[in-house]
């Protein structure tokens, strides 16, 4: 049965009802409702085919946030669950990360508490069959794996699975699987502690608090905090980790809009690293949440920011259900740092422009040249001790990391684009799981060397049918001999993740981490 209008237009009618808080105001909210009920009545009555009246009602809701700014956004009822499922913590399935390696799906980890680990699913094993179902050849891709592993908790999946030759079922039951906001924590040297955290989701506080009580009971004075890359998450989560590093009554963020009051957060004193060197690392990756905690650490002069400016995402956006089981994602305020700062970028001049703005960033230099980046003097705010910090554009670390190009050779692109650089460390672990010389991290820091791996990676690359430009290279002899000792670290440490799990990447990667190194640097000065 044809739907009726009235039903087609009530997704619309409640984000604007969402949106006012309060009945429709009859020379605003009705006036374009009426507009908009015309059009459709009139598509409905005389368009030259029956059209998909779902379809352009979606895409109605979709145009008219589009209009505001680039963060309002509709999420389509199907879509609702797996777009938020990243900030909640956890999702319901089997809990596995994967990659697909030669049309077969390889376990890449076992997410620790999840139903995967329970039944003893291993790092390494291939998927052969899902529910009976064959699980290898060209048709695999990542949405089969999804479609098929995740599922309602309660419900079971059966893998069959080859493992070192032989082969294994398993029955697991789906169940909740948590999302970790820390990927990664170790001591860097004896004092200095390392976290990364990847997301600001419900769990993030907590998992933040556990990491700093196990790193200082392995001695940790200092702290480096590393939010490049993580693009955010709840406000209230960013305040929570904010409020980690400051002294009571000390303001973290305020946020203030059209319908929205200004509304102060300020540090309640419990902060578990209130006193402790603190660095906190970003990019141009780091946005919203990130950009909250970084803002709060900077303005109060409660440790140094390193790395480049970060995204520059100044708007808070509420969830708004909608009673077909969508959600509209709302900019409802603009959130400033405590010294008054907005960070968030112009977005006048479209949405293209606003996407593009990474891309210009590249383009005029700033990723390379911090004296690219210029700030009008009308977006100058002072910190706590009187520096200068700018608004308006992101967050401008007080330590500057350039980008390291010389790392991107085009022999190491071919690699990467062939898939090399993933394909075949995860082949060579899987061969030598087994080996006495990789039974722990510490054996294989050991016995690297003897592995051989450059000359046998070098030799997957030729049977790949890449070849390097030998006379390009002995042109650039200075890129050449940097990427290629950056390619060697990067393959010893993709090996170290498929044997020991993320943590030990990072172990590896941490001698060509410029940002780290930086930091590490900024310390010592302290000590």
């Amino acid at each position: 049965m044809k739907k009726s209008i009235a039903s087609l237009l009530l997704a619309a009618a409640t984000i604007t009802a969402a949106v006012a808080q309060r009945p429709y105001l009859p020379d605003t909210v009705s006036a374009g409702q009426s507009r908009v009920d015309e059009v459709m009545r009139l598509i409905d009555g005389n368009y030259t085919e029956q059209p998909s009246m779902d379809k352009l009602a979606d895409e109605a809701v979709t145009a008219m946030l589009k209009a505001l700014d680039p963060h309002s956004v509709y999420i389509a009822a199907k879509d609702v669950e797996r777009a938020n499922e990243g900030l909640q913590g956890n999702f319901e399935g089997v809990g596995i990360s994967f990659q697909i390696v030669s049309d077969t799906i390889v376990v890449q980890s076992v997410i620790d508490g999840g139903p995967s680990e329970k039944v003893g699913l291993m790092i390494g094993d291939k998927l052969l069959r899902i529910d009976g179902e064959p699980a290898t050849g060209d048709s695999i891709n990542n949405k089969f794996v999804f479609d098929h592993l995740r599922g309602k908790k309660g419900t079971t999946v059966v893998l069959d699975v080859l493992r070192q030759g032989s082969a294994y079922t398993f029955h697991i039951i789906r169940d909740k699987v948590p999302i970790y906001s820390i990927d990664t924590y170790f001591m860097v040297d004896d004092t200095v502690g390392y976290i990364r955290l990847i997301r600001f989701a419900r769990t993030s506080v907590k998992e933040f608090e556990k990491a700093v009580h196990a790193l200082k009971k392995q001695g940790m004075k200092a702290m480096v905090l590393d939010l490049r890359g993580n693009t955010g998450g709840f406000l209230d989560i960013a305040y929570g980790m904010a409020n980690e590093f400051l002294d009571r009554g000390q303001l973290v963020v305020y946020q203030e809009g059209r319908r929205t009051p200004r509304q102060n957060f300020r540090a309640d004193g419990r902060g578990i690293w209130r006193k402790g060197s603190l660095v906190v690392l970003v990019d141009e990756g780091s946005a919203s949440a990130s950009e909250i905690v970084s803002g709060a650490v900077q303005d109060w002069d409660r440790g140094l920011l390193v790395g480049r400016r970060t995204y520059g995402k100044g708007l808070v956006q509420r969830m708004f259900p909608l009673s077909d089981g969508g959600q509209v994602r709302l900019t409802t305020a603009r959130y400033y740092t405590p010294s008054g700062r907005c960070i968030q970028r112009p977005y006048d001049n479209g949405s293209d422009a606003y996407r593009d703005d990474i891309s210009e960033r590249y383009k005029h230099g700033e990723m390379v040249n911090a004296d690219s980046i210029h700030f009008p003097d009308s977006l100058k705010f002072r910190t706590m001790h009187g520096r200068t910090v700018y608004g308006g554009g992101g967050v401008m670390p007080d330590i500057f990391v350039p980008m390291d190009t010389m790392r991107l050779s085009d022999y190491y692109i071919s690699l990467r684009g062939k898939g090399l650089m993933n394909s075949f460390p995860l082949q060579w672990a899987d061969q030598h799981r087994h080996d006495p010389r990789t039974r722990t991290f510490t054996d294989f820091l050991a016995n690297y060397h003897s592995f051989g791996l450059d000359s046998l990676m070098a030799e997957a690359a030729t049977a790949q049918g890449i070849v390097r430009d030998l006379e390009k290279e002995a042109a650039e002899p200075d890129r050449t001999a940097h990427s290629d000792h950056y390619m060697s670290l990067m393959l010893k440490a993709q090996v170290a993740k498929d044997l020991f799990g993320i943590e030990h990447y990072y172990r590896v990667m941490k001698e060509a981490d410029d940002g780290l190194n930086e930091a590490l640097r900024q310390l010592a000065g302290k000590r």
